[in-house]
């Protein structure tokens, strides 16, 4: 059960549930990135992920987790390289398609190969091409810390955000 901030003093812990959790977290804003490899055989793997942060300028260096259970974990631990594709709002179909299982996601999709071999979805307001530099095990989750050897960014375009739950597309640039 989740109570008003006002309700709790700061020494209380209360009890609460992963859906408790869940719905904290879903009202922070993210934005939607689509994380794409080769693995060591060359297949293409990919999936929608928020869970993109910055660590470091110097070096550069970004992450982002992908949940232990993943079908796609085994090609992600085997890329030398990934990029890290922050969507634009009009990629919300490609973000939902990205989120499905048992499909090929790329199929239809619209990408390229980028300057370290990692496809680049086209059209992303940002992408990162990184090469994998190290992992963390944590809870339910692999933390992958990337170093970034190549950014660029699309001017002008909105970019897709989650919260709640939902994607907004319709926010000012």
């Amino acid at each position: 059960m989740t109570l008003p901030l006002d309700t709790v003093s700061e020494h209380e812990t209360l009890p609460f549930t992963t859906d408790d959790l869940r719905s904290a977290l879903g009202q922070f804003a993210t934005g939607v990135t689509i994380v794409t490899a080769r693995d060591d055989e060359g297949r293409l793997v990919g999936l929608t992920a928020n869970s993109f942060n910055s660590v470091s300028l110097t070096p550069p260096l970004v992450l982002w987790s992908l949940a232990r259970h993943s079908s796609t974990m085994a090609g992600f631990l085997s890329a030398r390289h990934y990029a890290i594709n922050v969507l634009a709002a009009d990629q919300r179909p490609l973000a939902e398609r990205f989120a499905r299982r048992g499909i090929d996601r790329f199929e239809g999709a619209p990408w390229h190969a980028g300057l370290t071999g990692a496809p680049v979805i086209d059209g992303a307001v940002a992408v990162f091409e990184c090469t994998h530099r190290s992992q963390y095990d944590e809870g339910d989750h692999i933390i992958f810390v990337g170093q970034v050897e190549h950014c660029r960014r699309r001017l002008g375009a909105a970019p897709l955000v989650f919260h709640g739950g939902r994607f907004f597309t319709d926010l000012p640039i």
